[in-house]
């Protein structure tokens, strides 16, 4: 969980569906500063490296070496990654009215989208279609300019860039419908209890669309990209409890 020292947080509940609601754990701030932090994003369609890259207005090197894909391959930006590609973003996590969250990422909207759909299908429920709107100060949703750009908030936390006292990174993670609390903390290597203490929960039940704050260990997460990713190729990925990950990577974590 997060140090004593980190500002407590509150849980908002975001509108999704009619009489449902979804659960996105915020990090209220104060100051000016920002952490680097980590979003899980499954790929809606295939696409290159340079279009998963420009989506998220990252740097297409620092997308490869954060999941551990060789950067030496010829041509890498021009790589096509399958759709349903598990990866993690990585970000600059701010403090912006009040809250952490990511407002760098802006969209350039084309002629079939609505908020909905930037939302939930490009953006893989990391924003709600309310949020965009809100952001943008978008009066009719319904209609929406060809070539539009438009800020995407995008949820993150830092608490101080630590897990009970140790170097951390926050990955923030959309639930899918097979996700249990248990599943998703043996998978990230981290304990349930704590999984729940950083998120503030008073019952491990979880339903589709949450998003939830992961703690990542700081020092072993840099370590297994410095070990792995000069041996991750594009051609093998394999699908791997409902997401495609680099055969290579899956070997080297579990080696170590």
């Amino acid at each position: 969980m997060p140090s004593s020292k980190s500002v407590t947080f509150i849980l908002i509940f975001i509108n999704a569906v009619a009489l449902v609601t979804s659960k996105s754990t915020i990090e209220p701030c104060t100051n000016s500063d920002s952490c680097n932090a980590l979003l899980a994003y499954t790929l809606y369609t295939d696409l290159k490296v340079s279009e998963v890259a420009s989506l998220f207005q990252i740097d297409p090197i620092a997308l490869l070496t954060t999941n551990a894909i060789d950067i030496s391959y010829p041509d890498v930006e021009n790589h096509i990654l399958p759709s349903q590609l598990f990866l993690k973003i990585p970000i600059t996590c701010s403090c912006v009215d009040g809250i952490r969250k990511s407002v760098s990422t802006h969209y350039k909207t084309r002629p079939s989208d609505t908020l909905s759909s930037i939302a939930d299908s490009i953006y893989a429920g990391l924003v709600s279609a309310d949020q965009i709107k809100e952001a943008n100060s978008i009066d009719d949703p319904s209609v929406l300019d060809v070539g539009q750009s438009l800020v995407v908030p995008l949820p993150c936390t830092c608490f101080n860039g630590t897990d009970n006292s140790l170097p951390a990174i926050y990955l923030s993670y959309v639930v899918k419908e097979v996700d249990t609390l248990a599943a998703i903390a043996a998978r990230y290597e981290t304990t349930l209890t704590d999984l729940m203490n950083v998120n503030a929960m008073g019952s491990a039940a979880i339903k589709a669309g949450d998003i939830l704050a992961v703690p990542l260990p700081g020092n072993i997460y840099r370590g297994v990209v410095n070990r792995v990713m000069c041996y991750c190729h594009f051609p093998l990925w394999v699908l791997f409890g409902g997401d495609y990950f680099c055969l290579y990577m899956l070997a080297n974590l579990v080696i170590l």
